[in-house]
């Protein structure tokens, strides 16, 4: 074994990609940069910054390899190629602006030299060149210094020249290579994880998919085609991360943690291979029961889709041809929809998973299942009061959608069914019954969290929402909209709720309608062994979480004001940092975010989860709600003179995990 060390130039990099002479091979991850990142890394180059070195592994036998994020195909190689172990991310980069890819259209400020991706606003701005018109094939130098004469620059004409050519000179910048010769696929794999690691933090199914791709050639390929098989059918968050935690679970007997991926890598090839054929029976049961059965159309309407390892898993374990009785199957259901409504998995997943998988050995797996939920004796009923304070984040919105499918809502404009209304992202599109636009104006001052109210959304498209509600009081549109239509989504009949003044009426209207159409869903499944639930609901501990945007005299504070019973705590966020801390945990990254005189730790997990301690509370949510979250602080934001004064000292207590999707709810 020896390991070669050379270097080559950005320009002959890109060709050998090109000509298919660097490949990537199966254990790499896919291509997940953003655009600022790609700016920054040209900006790197531009200004002589090292750009750190590259791996490869150079073998005489042909490895698995998956394709490149270039956009284009790859050559067939007409030698031995070498296989990109670490610098993926800044190879595809560079591909992709020297090949004028849409998605990479950096573009370059000759006057301040800063480097941003393309926009409306540097198109009309002749002092921006798009780097792919200095640095590509067909670039004429002569002409672009030409115009640039004439835009009216505040920097002298050879210093033009000057910045003109260090750009072009990015694709002459050497790399530092190392080439691995004559070590074997399992071996190169540690490598991998190791210098990976090093840079954005690796998962443990990352490092799970670097072992099995070295064990098994090929099998990345089959949890791709998988994931892609699902995807097609709406379920798009059913990717390789939940497969092979679908996998890990399947191999999974012993231990007190059943999702341990130590126990996947740790698996023979047979057992992998029979796990596997497990996880696609399940699977092969459990979508088809969630979208002809619940009618969920698409995986972003589930809250948590660790609820869905149990049933996969169940049905996994069932010969191929083994019928489960109908009695099972909907308890199964029930079960779900009543975890779903629950939060179970909320909060950290492993343990809460191993709890639950335990419990399909059991002689009756559903009786089973609800015990771990506090179900014995009677169904779960949902109130009025359990929606109230509700946003699009929480659980119940998945509810409040299926309340309407079942109920066959349409859409408004076009009169299809709602299930067609998911966009491409794969998300449902709704709209506000009462549009913000004519709440935030009225005299009643309702706040932005009653305007987002769950019991204020209605599963309609963006044509309904523009071409009928716009930003009309309902009293006004209505009348457009037929009655059944109205029905099927829960819109309440009195006149005077439709009014922006009787729109808390309104809510309180919509709330108990709602309640009741998620409470007959939930007894469509109900198991023969549970009576209906008609007994008063005991009231909770009261706690509560509320985020508030205040603007003014250039300055923003995001708030958090925690509530425990009488104890009130209110602390000042920079939400400038906190999107720093944010952007950091999108790559893996912890950070202490400042908070007064003390820091707040974001930390992340290996699930996709983030957990910030606040006072009371350590919340928990995945990065998409904690963004979500300060949009729609921000949204409506209040006057910075309105803002509380901080109280922010050390909570007396230990703290209590919070989930993010249930913040906005008041005080019970």
């Amino acid at each position: 074994m020896a390991v070669e060390r050379t270097n080559r130039d950005v320009r002959t990099l890109i060709t050998q990609i090109a000509a298919g002479e660097i490949m990537l091979p199966e254990i790499q991850r896919g291509y997940v940069w953003k655009a600022s990142q790609v700016a920054r890394l040209i900006e790197s180059l531009y200004r002589g910054y090292p750009a750190g070195s590259l791996l490869f592994w150079k073998t005489g036998q042909l490895a698995e390899t998956r394709q490149a994020a270039i956009g284009t195909a790859q050559a067939l190689p007409r030698v031995m190629p070498l296989y990109l172990l670490d610098g993926q991310q800044r190879l595809t980069s560079l591909f992709r602006v020297l090949s004028d890819h849409p998605d990479a259209q950096v573009v370059f400020n000759i006057e301040t030299e800063a480097f941003q991706n393309q926009s409306a606003a540097t198109r009309r701005n002749r002092k921006w060149l798009k780097v792919y018109d200095v640095v590509g094939p067909d670039a004429d130098m002569f002409a672009i210094h030409g115009e640039l004469k004439g835009a009216g620059l505040a920097i002298p004409e050879p210093e033009i020249g000057r910045r003109l050519s260090a750009l072009q000179k990015i694709t002459q910048r050497d790399f530092h290579m190392e080439v691995l010769h004559e070590f074997g696929y399992e071996e190169v794999a540690d490598i991998f994880v190791r210098v990976n690691s090093g840079g954005r933090a690796l998962k443990t199914t990352d490092l799970a998919l670097a072992t099995l791709s070295a064990r098994i050639p090929g099998f990345l390929g089959q949890l791709e085609a998988e994931s892609a098989h699902w995807a097609e059918r709406g379920y798009g968050a059913l990717d390789v991360n939940f497969l092979i935690k679908a996998l890990t679970l399947s191999l999974s007997t012993t231990g007190t943690r059943l999702a341990s991926v130590a126990k996947l890598t740790a698996a023979s090839r047979e057992s992998v291979e029979g796990g596997w054929e497990k996880v696609q029976r399940g699977l092969a049961h459990v979508v088809p029961l969630l979208a002809e059965k619940l009618l969920i159309p698409t995986t972003a309407l589930v809250p948590s889709l660790a609820a869905l390892h149990p049933l996969i898993l169940y049905y996994g374990r069932q010969h191929q041809e083994a019928k489960v009785a109908k009695e099972v199957e909907e308890g199964l259901l029930y079960w779900f929809l009543a975890a779903t409504a629950r939060n179970r998995y909320g909060g950290s997943t492993d343990t809460t998973l191993t709890q639950d998988i335990r419990m399909l050995d059991a002689e009756d797996p559903v009786a089973a299942l609800l015990a771990n939920l506090g179900i014995r004796d009677r169904g779960l009923s949902v109130t009025a009061s359990d929606l109230a304070g509700r946003n699009h984040q929480s659980p119940y919105l998945m509810f409040c959608y299926l309340a309407a499918a079942h109920a066959g809502a349409t859409d408004w404009w076009d009169g299809g069914p709602i299930s067609e209304g998911v966009e491409k992202s794969g998300k449902p599109q709704y709209s506000l019954v009462h549009p913000a636009a004519k709440l935030r104006t009225h005299g009643s001052k309702y706040s932005s969290a009653e305007i987002n109210e769950l019991a204020n959304i209605v599963f309609v498209s963006e044509q309904t929402a523009k071409n009928i509600i716009g930003s009309r009081s309902p009293a006004a549109y209505m009348q457009s909209v037929n009655a059944s239509d109205r029905a099927a989504h829960a819109i309440p009949n009195d006149p005077a709720i439709l009014e922006p003044e009787g729109y808390r009426d309104f809510l309180a209207a919509r709330r108990f309608l709602l309640a009741e159409r998620i409470t007959a869903l939930l007894d469509q499944f109900r198991p023969s062994f549970l009576v209906e639930d008609d007994t008063p609901t005991e009231t909770a501990a009261s706690r509560s979480l509320m985020f508030t945007g205040y603007t003014g005299a250039g300055r923003s504070v995001l708030t958090a004001e925690a509530k425990v019973d009488s104890q009130i705590w209110v602390g000042w966020i920079d939400p400038a940092d906190f999107e720093a801390a944010l952007d950091a945990a999108a790559t893996g990254l912890a950070s202490d975010v400042p908070l007064g005189d003390e820091t707040a730790p974001l930390r992340i997990d290996d699930e996709g989860g983030m957990t910030f301690g606040l006072g009371p509370f350590v919340i928990r949510g995945s990065l998409d709600q904690w963004r979500t979250a300060v949009k729609d602080a921000f949204e409506d934001a209040q006057p910075l003179a309105d803002c509380p004064e901080p109280n922010d000292g050390p909570w007396p207590a230990e703290p209590d995990e919070f989930l993010l999707s249930e913040a906005g709810v008041q005080p019970a």
